[in-house]
């Protein structure tokens, strides 16, 4: 796995209700380069007590736990600990459980048949403040607001909505597409640095904390094509 010498470690908390995938989680987890565990819990009100106690850096959430579930553990998390992001790791991706879990502040989604090594890219990417969905998760969300019923068009629908500028708007429809900022960056011959603050001004304007939310307001307000 890769390394991250040099750098401070990402300290992570690992809840699932199981004992053997906890267990075998934490000896995974240990094997990645840069990461450290703080601790693993049992629920989600261990998770959010012990979050708040070791000030962890990422917790991999599972959903499905009784007591306290991950999703209200990962609602609570995000509005007692802001700094603590939540990868779900979970054996369900149906829309009825994808959806719930990004509305209540996940940042990434991972079913667990997830590899090693998308584990870590995970883990990386959402400590890295990015969003981090399965591929078949992505599938199944842009299905869910493909099937949403249509909206209205904004009032002036000459004009990207929320004040986006074109360009703005130009760049959330890529992303929307499923581009990488790199991608997008050399589908628009500018820098990487240069679409991550486009990225970052769209977020502001449209009060979108993620990608995943970025994207269904995309859809939205037909800044994206379902059949595209």
């Amino acid at each position: 796995m890769s390394s991250a010498s040099g750098q401070h470690p990402i300290r992570v908390l690992i809840a699932d209700d199981q004992r053997v995938i906890r267990e075998g989680l934490t000896m995974l987890v240990r094997l990645i380069d840069g990461v450290q565990i703080t601790g693993s819990a049992r629920d989600g009100e261990e998770a959010v007590r012990l979050a708040q106690a070791q000030r962890p850096d990422v917790i991999l959430m599972d959903l499905r736990m009784p007591g306290t579930d991950g999703i209200t553990a990962t609602a609570q998390l995000r509005d007692r600990l802001p700094s603590a992001r939540v990868l779900v790791l979970t054996t369900y991706a149906d829309q009825d459980t994808i959806l719930p879990a990004l509305r209540a502040g996940a940042r990434g989604y991972l079913t667990k048949d997830a590899s090693a090594e998308q584990i870590e890219a995970a883990i990386r990417a959402v400590h890295a403040g990015q969003t981090h969905l399965d591929p078949l998760v992505q599938e199944r969300l842009v299905a869910a607001v493909a099937a949403a019923p249509p909206q209205p068009p904004a009032p002036d629908a000459s004009q990207p909505p929320a004040g986006l500028t074109t360009r703005e708007a130009e760049v959330l429809t890529l992303l929307a597409a499923g581009l990488s900022n790199a991608e997008i960056a050399q589908h628009l011959f500018v820098s990487n640095a240069t679409v991550k603050t486009h990225i970052n001004r769209i977020f502001a304007k449209t009060g979108a904390r993620d990608r995943a939310q970025a994207v269904r307001y995309a859809y939205h307000f037909g800044l994206a094509n379902p059949s595209a």
